[in-house]
């Protein structure tokens, strides 16, 4: 009797301990809180269609539109003038930039003038006595003849006569002799052929400069010209005439240019024209970085976006009853910042910030604009 009992008090003591074990194993067990349902966020504009001006920016490095390149023709030593050949000297149409020592060479002028002079005086006597209606003529052509001016062109030769007897006497050689030796000692002088600066300097006072030589660069400052690349695309839009606007590297100067020359080949290499843009305007210098504004194309019916509005696959993100959806657009042109974009329907709620983890169907909460003009 004494084992039934301890038998029986054994299992009660087993069965209790797994209950209280499965007590305490209750008591520890808390409850997961259910996840609160996150509602983001959204800025958005109803879409208003309307005329997008499609702006094609371009850019490059404006160059004086006239500019001469200073080469000599003639060899001697290059004397002193009034102003130091300096870059940066400024001067004015027809002032002299370079004289070169033409002392020994304007001798040989005088030279051959004189022989010139002799040649006729010694044929006025014959033209007094067979010719005497045209002696007037070639004796006023005497006494208005100056050895220290540019020689005067011959009387005009009136008859076959006086054109025979002149060039038999060698006169029309002569002369012809005195202008080319006065036009080779023009080339002793370079003058400035328009108002502007010297922006290159290769020679100084004293040196022996031979023929061929390149002396330096000269630059009209009044006008300038950017050449920039454009694509393709909108070639046909660019007119001559059209004006530009024009805005400096660091924004903070304005400028306005015309399009003056269109290049009629593509570049091959870049599917680009070249067009040529002229700008007046004290403030630019030669080589200054200047960006264009080129107005190519007004798009009709067309909104223009942020670019990263737009998702690949040519779609953007419309709010519906608090709920994001997908709608397909059609892109028209991208710039950097901005995409314009078509069949987009008026009155439509378009998300117009970017949203972090955004998903067609994702409910949302939709907060005012931060400016109230529609997207155009």
């Amino acid at each position: 009797m004494r084992k039934i009992i301890i038998s029986i008090l054994g299992v009660l003591l087993i069965v209790a301990s797994v209950f209280i074990a499965s007590a305490i194993v209750d008591s520890k067990t808390t409850s997961k809180p259910k996840p609160e349902k996150v509602i983001k966020s959204v800025f958005t504009e109803k879409v208003k269609n309307g005329t997008v001006a499609i702006v094609v920016p371009a850019n490059g490095t404006i160059i004086a539109k006239r500019r001469v390149e200073l080469y000599a023709e003639v060899q001697g030593v290059f004397r002193g003038n009034n102003k130091l050949f300096k870059a940066g000297e400024t001067y004015r149409k027809g002032e002299a930039i370079i004289r070169i020592d033409a002392a020994e060479y304007a001798a040989s002028v005088q030279s051959a003038k004189s022989n010139l002079y002799n040649l006729i005086t010694s044929i006025m006597p014959d033209l007094r006595l067979d010719y005497p209606e045209i002696f007037d003529k070639w004796q006023a052509y005497l006494s208005g003849f100056d050895m220290d001016a540019t020689t005067p062109a011959l009387p005009e030769l009136s008859s076959e006569k006086e054109k025979y007897f002149i060039s038999g006497r060698g006169i029309l050689t002569s002369f012809y002799n005195v202008k080319n030796l006065e036009q080779r000692l023009s080339k002793y002088r370079i003058s400035a052929p328009f108002d502007g600066v010297l922006t290159e300097a290769l020679v100084t006072e004293g040196t022996l400069i031979r023929s061929g030589q390149k002396l330096g660069e000269f630059i009209n400052t009044e006008v300038y010209e950017l050449e920039v690349s454009i694509s393709k695309t909108y070639s046909d839009l660019l007119k001559i005439g059209e004006k530009v606007n024009l805005v400096n590297l660091e924004g903070t100067a304005e400028y306005t240019g015309v399009v003056i020359r269109i290049n009629g080949s593509v570049d091959q290499a870049s599917q680009t024209i070249k067009a040529f843009i002229e700008v007046k305007d004290k403030r630019l210098k030669e080589g200054m970085y200047l960006e264009a504004k080129l107005d190519a194309k007004k798009e009709e019916n067309a909104i223009e976006i942020n670019r990263g509005l737009l998702l690949e696959s040519d779609q953007i993100f419309v709010v519906r009853d608090s709920i994001l959806d997908l709608i397909e657009v059609k892109p028209v042109y991208y710039s950097d910042k901005k995409v314009v974009l078509k069949e987009v329907p008026d009155g439509t709620v378009i998300v117009s910030k970017p949203v972090v983890g955004a998903y067609a169907g994702m409910l949302v909460k939709v907060l005012e604009n931060e400016s109230e003009n529609p997207t155009k």
